[in-house]
């Protein structure tokens, strides 16, 4: 979600026994997450398709898609074939996580997608139109990203730059999404706006509080995600990590260069063969 399927990865490399458990561990906490999300995806994409979404929202994941693969086309080409053609896939983790790391990310996937879930079918049931609209641009985005992040995560013909993109650039316009959605239940709508009978009960107050406070924490916890971890240490660790592998490409390309060139030339007469055996026998 937040760069997560990229950031750790459920494979475990056999040259790491001691690494193994742990990552295998968090692995298996990701993966199920993983299924969770992509279960609810197809059904935040149906309603999200149902005229809920802005235009520009609905273009988003399209335009990102092309850029996506312009990069990877002309900026940052895998460089998994040159280092080794042979070989079975790397592991497309970038980003080790921890326990701690582990915590960050269920209460992102509870904040950014089952509360909201959870405020938008409650808002569907109370009539709540304008909770739905304000809601629905952040899951379609997130519903979008999920997809992209497992696509791109699973497919080695993106290198670690490109897969570190995919959370960025959601991540800056979730943001501006989730702006428009504080400043809708926060500044446009009061307890006696949200009253359908026009008095102001206590459970449409606790309504509405929810709805605000789970706007807040939403742009509090994806702020967070884009200053403190996205920018400053997910994205340099993908840098890191492609331009040591061209490095290493680079090295072996100078290192089989140079052992061709020290390879013997044959020697006359295995070079001349049958014509030299045959003037022998004249």
């Amino acid at each position: 979600m937040s760069g997560i399927s990229l950031a750790v990865a459920p494979r475990s490399d056999p040259d790491h026994g001691s690494e193994r458990q742990p990552t295998a561990m968090l692995g298996g906490v990701m993966g199920s997450l993983r299924v969770i999300e992509l279960q609810l995806v197809a059904f935040i994409m149906v309603f999200s398709a149902s005229g809920l979404v802005p235009l520009v929202d609905l273009a988003f994941p399209v335009a990102t898609t092309l850029y996506l693969l312009a990069v990877s086309r002309l900026a940052f080409p895998p460089l998994h074939s040159k280092l080794h053609p042979a070989a079975p896939s790397a592991s497309p983790e970038i980003f080790r996580g921890s326990k701690l790391f582990q915590a960050y990310v269920v209460v992102g996937t509870t904040v950014g997608l089952f509360l909201p879930l959870a405020h938008v079918l409650g808002g569907f049931a109370r009539g709540d139109d304008a909770a739905v609209r304000a809601a629905t641009p952040h899951l379609f985005l997130l519903s979008c990203q999920i997809l992209t992040e497992n696509v791109v995560g699973s497919l080695d013909a993106f290198s670690p730059p490109v897969r570190a993109l995919v959370p960025l650039l959601y991540t800056v316009r979730r943001v501006f999404v989730v702006l428009d959605w504080v400043h809708d239940v926060w500044a446009n709508r009061t307890p006696l706006a949200a009253g359908r009978s026009g008095g102001s009960t206590a459970r449409e107050a606790a309504w509405l509080w929810f709805g605000r406070y789970l706007a807040a924490a939403n742009l509090a916890y994806f702020s967070a995600n884009l200053f403190v971890f996205l920018i400053p240490r997910f994205l340099p660790r993908a840098f890191e990590k492609y331009f040591r592998m061209r490095d290493e490409a680079c090295a072996k390309a100078a290192e089989d260069k140079h052992a061709r060139d020290q390879r013997p030339s044959p020697a006359p007469e295995v070079a001349a063969g049958k014509p030299v055996e045959s003037k022998k026998a004249d």
